[in-house]
């Protein structure tokens, strides 16, 4: 289900109100809105060719109301590797010159960590409505100075959080903010994988051009590259931010091919005012468990990873046959062995869950590029439409701006081996989402 499948639906249930109150950033995705830019295009320059820059590019080739008019990257290959789609768009290797060009009118930042900052600044000051991949900053000062310049002179910034226009992570929220699950007691994040997180360098003066993940000079390694998406459950959830962090941060498995100097594995626990904690973990030297991301209530639980909701209730709605027969017809399981007793889900402990939304699609969290159907196409429409109208949207920048600081603080609580609370220096004006 599409972002506009999804408000189609919102609307003939007579919710779709409730929905933009509870997330106003997607007001931008509404048929009014888009009749609002109709005919209307966005120039855009891109900052950043490699991996997730490509993966924007492909995006873009699919939204009729952008005009890609300028490339930008100072590795020449990648460089290449867009202009094979834009041909006629200006070329440039120094991102100061694109953002002298007038005729751009907002870009797309997609480079290493550490120039996030400087860059997304860079912009704002030449004017350009800016989109910059997450996280937003490299440090908690920078994060701070980024944020009040946007306060400042205005404009438009979204940050690549994507999960806030993801269908079913919307669609679950809402739920929770119902209370379908009761009272929110746990969060639960993790994020597994199997790889070295390295690719392949034609010549060694390049390593930490290309490999900058592999080292703190550069990034923050787990904390900002994955965490960062998953930190937004807890607000969201429960209407409130973290008050206090812990974590620990180990090299256990690939610094014994190379040199790098990023953690491979991390654990970090989040505890709110009301006491529920909210934990994340990461190793990428194994991934049987993959990505999970769960929000466990009193009565229940809801998977917004894979969009189910499980019920801690002694009697689900309906019989475990017809439970079943509505997965099938939903997609979500593909087949079923009968064969008597060994599929009798009538106890909460054994249930095996209900889809929330009709054909939900799963993400593994496998690829380190991107996905499809993670809410990334829609992220990018609803800044296309920024950059047309010039409306910056309500909380999308503070909720990204948030899953930055905590992120980082994160990983400075792991390195200093302390609990740390975020400075009341760092705090900005945060308005909790709507809860029951």
């Amino acid at each position: 289900m599409n972002r506009k499948e999804f408000l189609s639906d919102c609307g003939r249930m007579g919710f779709a109100g409730a929905v933009l109150s509870l997330f106003p950033w997607l007001e931008s995705c509404s048929e009014k809105a888009k009749q609002e830019v109709s005919g209307e295009k966005a120039r855009i320059g891109i900052i950043g060719t490699g991996s997730r820059g490509m993966f924007h590019i492909n995006h873009l080739l699919q939204m009729p109301q952008v005009e890609v008019v300028a490339l930008c990257d100072n590795y020449r290959p990648h460089l290449e590797d867009a202009v094979q789609y834009y041909p006629q768009a200006k070329q440039y290797d120094d991102y100061r010159r694109l953002l002298e060009d007038k005729n751009v009118q907002g870009v797309i930042i997609a480079t290493p960590l550490y120039l996030h900052g400087r860059m997304t600044m860079d912009a704002l000051r030449a004017c350009k409505r800016v989109f910059c991949e997450k996280s937003m900053a490299f440090t908690l000062d920078e994060a701070l100075e980024v944020y009040n310049l946007r306060k400042e002179l205005g404009g438009v910034l979204f940050i690549g959080q994507q999960r806030l226009f993801d269908p079913k992570y919307i669609k679950a929220m809402q739920m929770i903010h119902e209370g379908v699950i009761g009272d929110v007691v746990g969060v639960r994040n993790y994020w597994y994988r199997n790889n070295d997180w390295r690719r392949e360098v034609p010549s060694p003066e390049l390593e930490r051009h290309i490999n900058w993940r592999l080292y703190s000079d550069y990034s923050r390694g787990l904390m900002t590259e994955l965490a960062c998406h998953q930190l937004q459950n807890g607000s969201w959830a429960m209407g409130m931010l973290p008050e206090k962090v812990m974590g620990s941060g180990s090299l256990i498995h690939w610094n014994k091919v190379d040199k790098r100097d990023v953690y491979d594995c991390v654990t970090a626990i989040f505890t709110y005012p009301n006491g529920v904690n909210m934990t994340f973990e990461s190793i990428i030297s194994n991934k049987h468990f993959g990505m999970g991301e769960q929000i466990l209530g009193s009565k229940g639980t809801i998977d917004l990873v894979t969009g189910m909701h499980y019920t801690d209730e002694s009697a689900p709605k309906g019989s475990g046959m017809h439970q079943l027969v509505e997965q099938i017809e939903n997609g979500v399981m593909s087949n079923s062995v009968f064969a008597g007793t060994s599929w009798a889900a009538e106890t909460s402990a054994l249930a095996p869950g209900m889809p929330i939304m009709a054909n939900v699609k799963v993400v593994t969290g496998e690829s380190s590029v991107g996905a499809e159907a993670d809410g990334s196409k829609e992220l990018l429409e609803a800044f296309i439409h920024a950059v047309i109208t010039g409306k910056q949207p309500e909380k999308v920048l503070e909720e990204s701006y948030y899953a930055t600081q905590f992120a980082l603080l994160a990983d400075k609580a792991m390195h200093e081996g302390a609990i740390l609370t975020l400075d009341e220096k760092y705090r900005v004006p945060y308005e909790p989402l709507k809860t029951k």
